[in-house]
Order: structure tokens, then sequence, then C-alpha cells
């Protein structure tokens, strides 16, 4: 008896017609694959970024309350904390900028720019901005 040979499966032609389909389709996906990790990278550096000017603000702050302090220590203590996390062109201000014995509050002010130098990738949705935060402590009493 001779053997009758079998029609082509539907699953071998469908296979042969949707060959391209998966390029394409990778072709659409992957750049908003790519937009969304790169954004998410931008955001989570930018919140990071965020989050030390808050506290080298509070760090340089909390040394001006101290008796005796000066405002070029809570300038030197903002600042040096604002290295730790290598941020370049990044200021401090002290205010008020002579420290007195009767003085009642310091205020330390934090600006910090997002440029390339302090991003890992170069900025596309926060660029020319700046984060700008302050803190206001008061001072401890002297007896």
């Amino acid at each position: 008896m001779p053997r009758s040979r079998k029609p082509h499966s539907k699953n071998a032609c469908s296979r042969k017609s949707r060959r391209g389909a998966v390029t394409v389709e990778f072709a659409v996906a992957f750049p908003i694959l790519l937009l969304f990790t790169f954004a998410g990278i931008e955001f989570s550096r930018v919140n990071m970024i965020r989050n030390t000017a808050i506290n080298a603000a509070y760090e340089g702050a909390r040394q001006g309350i101290v008796p005796g302090a000066t405002s070029a220590e809570c300038e030197q203590a903002a600042m040096q904390l604002l290295g730790f996390v290598d941020i370049s062109g990044g200021t401090a201000d002290v205010s008020p900028s002579t420290i007195k014995p009767d003085t009642e509050s310091v205020t330390v002010t934090v600006t910090v720019p997002i440029t390339s130098a302090n991003s890992f990738i170069t900025p596309q949705y926060f660029v020319g901005r700046q984060i700008v935060t302050s803190v206001t402590l008061p001072r401890e009493a002297t007896f």
C-alpha cells in the first residue's frame, strides 16, 4: 500500500507567514522600552540629588545652631555632604552671613543644577533646571 502524503499543517504555513511579525513588533516595542528605562534612571538620579540637597541643607543648618559656629562651617558641612554623592556645581548659602551669639535661627539654602556632570546619562527631562532646598533651625540657647 502506498503511503499518502500528509498535507502541510496549518501551523507550518502560519509560522512562515508570521516570521517578519516578530521583527516588526520588536522594532516598535524596543524604543519604548529604552525610553522607559532611561527615564527611570534619570528620575531616580534627580530624586537622589533632591534628597541629598535636603540632607546637605539640614546638616549645614545643624552645624550652625551650635554656639560658636560660623557660616563658613555651615557651608563646608553642606558642601561636604554634596561631595559624598559626587554632585558638582552645587552651592550653599547661609543666612545670616555672620552668626552672632544673639542670632535666633540659621537658614541654609542649597542649590544644585541638573547638568550632565550630575547625571548618569545626559539629562533630557530636567536639563537646565535647578534643585533648591532650604532648612531653617533655631539656635541653641547659651547660658
